[in-house]
């Protein structure tokens, strides 16, 4: 009797590479890419605003929306000069019983630079745009700035100041002042501090004017409400205007002083950036996972098992767990093996019991069953893709024996 010969053993499956492609790259890291590349773009065009609206802002040489040209000209129109300074120094020179001094910046000022102007009140008119606290502590001793800004830009006068009272309803919202100051007046009021405060000097004819916004300034909002009248009485009042743009070149700004970096700081950041902090705590808040213990739910769909298997994969390639990924394929593969060698489930792990019964099944299996099941984790990811494939087999094997 003639027996057909063995069927042939199948032909060993190609090995799967594990290795990241481009495409996979490209899926993992659009997002975190597409999120750098919107906040770049943001922030150019913050900085491309920013730099066309700090332009010639408050000089009055600028004809520019925020620049100051137009009252610099109506005030050579009624006999008042203007001449611009850039440093404390020609500030101080500049100033007398006949001038007003307008610092344009007084934030920009160090705390020296700043002690030195609030000395220059006695001498004539000092106007100061929009101060916040520091700055109103060391020019206007005795007054405060009030922490959060005035919501209503425009504000009737509520005074007996002549110029308010003249000029009528203005723009002049924005930071507002507080002050013990004696013979103090305070103008359009809001929430009870004031957005102009005049504050007379002792013995002497000078005064202090503090303005809570620029606004009556800018060339664009000169001729709204009564911005015009109340900027033109305000700056002159003597007939040489001293209009002080504080630079960083002056040598005023480094002598003898150090600034810090909470210093440098524009007012109203950090409170900014409190909030910002604030918003990002309840967002992960509310993106946490719900407490307590893991409930297992129906899934909606049904998934391939080659779907999760996959997926597994590229969480312990990810993780370089090559340990895990090893244990796993050899426990699964004895658990296949132990039915096939009449060995019960729950003896599939024990050497003891598997090896012998696979020896029996396979008197030359051509490799070492205690090393391919229950040797140590491959080294690499080539040694892991390698002992799949050599698992494989031996389920083959045993399966055609």
């Amino acid at each position: 009797m003639t027996t057909g010969a063995p069927p042939a053993a199948p032909a060993p499956a190609a090995p799967t590479s594990l290795a990241p492609t481009a495409r996979g790259l490209w899926r993992g890291g659009r997002g975190p890419l597409l999120a750098l590349a919107l906040l770049l773009l943001a922030a150019a065009v913050i900085a491309l605003v920013r730099s066309g609206s700090e332009h010639g802002r408050l000089d009055p040489r600028a004809a520019d929306p925020h620049g100051s040209r137009a009252v610099a000209e109506l005030l050579a129109e009624r006999g008042v000069s203007t001449r611009v300074v850039t440093t404390t120094a020609e500030a101080e020179a500049a100033t007398g019983a006949d001038t007003t001094l307008l610092v344009a910046r007084p934030e920009l000022l160090t705390t020296g630079q700043q002690r030195r102007l609030g000395q220059l009140g006695s001498r004539g008119r000092t106007v100061l745009l929009a101060p916040g606290p520091g700055a109103t502590r060391r020019l206007a001793p005795g007054t405060t700035a009030a922490a959060t800004p005035s919501l209503n830009s425009l504000l009737p006068p509520g005074c007996s100041l002549p110029e308010a009272r003249r000029a009528g309803t203005a723009e002049v919202g924005g930071v507002r002042y507080t002050t013990t100051a004696p013979g103090a007046r305070s103008c359009y009021r809001d929430a009870g501090s004031a957005s102009l405060l005049r504050i007379p000097a002792q013995d002497s004819p000078g005064d202090t004017v503090l303005l809570g916004s620029p606004d009556i300034l800018f060339n664009e909002r000169l001729d709204a409400h009564g911005n015009a009248s109340l900027a033109l009485q305000l700056l002159g009042s003597r007939p040489h205007l001293v209009w002080y743009l504080p630079s960083l070149s002056d040598s005023a700004a480094t002598d003898g002083e150090e600034r810090g970096f909470f210093d440098l700081i524009p007012s109203g950041w950090l409170w900014g950036t409190l909030q910002l902090t604030l918003a990002a705590v309840l967002a992960a808040f509310w993106r946490a996972r719900r407490f307590g213990p893991l409930v297992p739910e129906r899934l909606p769909v049904a998934v391939r098992a080659s779907e999760t298997a996959e997926g597994r994969a590229r969480l312990y390639h990810r993780t370089r767990a090559r340990d895990r990924a090893a244990a796993a394929l050899r426990s699964a593969s004895r658990l296949r093996l132990a039915p096939l060698l009449g060995v019960s489930p729950a003896q599939a792990h024990a050497p003891e019991t598997l090896l012998p019964a696979l020896a029996a099944r396979l008197p030359e299996p051509g490799r070492d069953p205690l090393t391919l099941l229950f040797g140590p984790p491959p080294h690499d990811d080539a040694a892991l893709i390698q002992l799949a494939d050599q698992l494989d087999a031996l389920e083959r094997e045993v399966r055609v024996s």
